[in-house]
């Protein structure tokens, strides 16, 4: 297995968004961020061989870091055409050998369906803008639907939500830990040139999943 470093060095030639969306929340994934999930879910055996969902993909960070640990295929669902175009570009720089499968949709409403177990891996919107309050539950909601284990991104605090949506789903947080989520500044509403959010990420086994 390779190293969370060399991972992450890989993922640094990930573009990000070009015209990033406030009302999206799109802020990219920092590559050392996306490393240190996907290098955890490797070692707990939800990467290797398995089926990976990256729910709301954004230009790929999530996806592609799966896709460089032997999986046996990952889907990436992300509303934003023009980001899906970078995800793809982003897919030929990083030369994947697994095979990538990117779709245009709405991942609180995934248009697809598995028969195998699937671990989703996401960071999904902390639901900051006015308007999309929440928006994190939608997207935890399709994981409880979709997945077996799924690893999400929350802002700092979350824990006592995260357990309580995970137990009336039929799930479980089976590891949480603290980490920094670096931003740059990208939005009219940006006082600073970049500042380092304090954020949480979520291993949750979904044990209401089945399958045909």
């Amino acid at each position: 297995m390779a190293t969370k470093r060399s991972l992450a060095t890989k993922l640094g030639v990930i573009a990000g968004f070009e015209s990033p969306r406030a009302a999206l929340e799109q802020y990219p994934t920092p590559p050392d961020l996306a490393a240190h999930v996907v290098h955890l879910a490797d070692l707990q055996g939800d990467v290797d061989g398995r089926t990976v969902l990256d729910l709301g993909a954004g230009t790929g960070m999530f996806a592609l870091a799966a896709a460089l640990r032997g999986p046996a295929r990952v889907v990436g669902i992300e509303l934003d055409r023009t980001a899906l175009t970078t995800a793809r570009d982003n897919e030929r720089r990083v030369a994947a050998s697994a095979p990538v499968h990117w779709i245009q949709g709405d991942a609180t409403r995934a248009p697809v369906s598995f028969r195998e177990p699937v671990t989703v891996v996401m960071n999904p919107p902390f639901g900051a803008q006015d308007g999309n309050r929440n928006a994190d539950r939608s997207f935890l909601a399709t994981a409880s639907d979709l997945a077996s284990v799924s690893y999400s991104v929350h802002n700092a605090g979350s824990r006592d939500f995260l357990e309580a949506f995970a137990a009336d789903n039929g799930g479980e947080v089976t590891h949480a830990f603290a980490a920094d989520f670096a931003v740059d500044a990208q939005f009219d509403h940006h006082a600073e040139d970049s500042r380092d959010l304090d954020v949480e990420v979520y291993r949750i086994e979904w044990e209401s999943v089945t399958h045909d």
